[in-house]
């Protein structure tokens, strides 16, 4: 191989580069998704909590973004005005700490939650988040039976409904001491003994990886289980760029190699002027 022929081909390379990157930069300035298939994107609502939800939604169709995460019926027309997606419907629960673990909560549980999966359904929407709450010295073992029995009690409602219902994984070494749902085997324990379509986990990047790591292996083998995702910058909770120790490209390569084609919704306390700006990156990062 001549100069020329090398020189042809880096000509060839940098004019597709370059091709790619007007690509992307126009798909962006219109509005729409950096890439179309694999993870939907979205951002949770409360860590953008000091943004107008009216400013929140056109900042997210500005990126590109399909939905908001974590919003409950008040708040569901706002995301439908402006053809936004509820991505993870909440409402139904009333604190992460009472939660399906323990039964002296199920009674009033199951009675929020029936309500909550019709207003999901009647709406258009699919996923609804619960909670284990908190172990109040249980052990795993039976707060997982707990657990099973309490949402066995709302499983078919959510089944009729064409409801899914998402237990969250949190940690309960920096964030939510005491809670039950604090590592991915119980959780994909209850999935397994449920054994309902209507039911999956959240799979929380930034709460597991605080727990147990091992975050791509999990998702490996275990994405079966995990319905929707969160992500955040470890440590700390902030933007998920080099500052911290996760390699999020890598996670998301290995979410869509699963099949997944659900939402990944960001979920960071942002730190930087503009706050908009960091979504934006993180968007980015997170298209792979």
């Amino acid at each position: 191989m001549d100069k020329s022929d090398i020189t042809r081909r880096e000509l060839g390379l940098a004019a597709l580069a370059g091709a790619a990157s007007l690509q992307a930069g126009t798909a962006r300035a219109q509005g729409t998704s950096p890439k179309d298939g694999g993870v939907k994107h979205a951002v949770a609502r409360w860590t953008f909590g000091d943004t107008a939800l009216p400013d929140l939604c056109d900042l997210a169709n500005d990126i590109g973004l399909q939905a908001i995460d974590l919003v409950g019926p008040d708040d569901w027309p706002t995301l439908k005005a402006a053809g936004l997606d509820s991505s993870m419907c909440n409402g139904a629960e009333p604190n992460l700490t009472d939660g399906f673990a323990d039964p002296q909560f199920h009674d009033a549980l199951v009675a929020s939650y029936e309500r909550h999966i019709d207003l999901v359904a009647e709406a258009g929407y699919r996923n609804l988040i619960l909670f284990s709450g908190n172990a109040r010295g249980m052990d795993p073992g039976t707060g997982l039976a707990n657990a099973e029995k309490g949402i066995k009690r709302i499983l078919g409602r959510a089944e009729e409904r064409g409801v899914v219902l998402h237990m969250e994984l949190l940690n309960s070494k920096v964030d939510h001491p005491d809670y039950m749902a604090d590592t991915s085997p119980w959780g994909v324990e209850l999935c397994n003994r449920l054994g309902s379509d209507s039911f999956r986990l959240l799979y929380d990047i930034y709460h597991m990886q605080i727990m147990e790591g091992d975050v791509i292996r999990t998702i490996r083998d275990h994405g079966d289980c995990f319905g929707h995702y969160h992500t955040a910058g470890v440590p700390g909770r902030h933007e998920i760029g080099e500052g911290q120790e996760l390699r999020c490209p890598a996670i998301v390569r290995a979410i869509e190699e699963t099949g997944f084609t659900g939402y990944l919704a960001q979920e960071f306390i942002p730190t930087a002027d503009p706050a908009s700006a960091a979504l934006r990156d993180a968007v980015e990062i997170c298209t792979v």
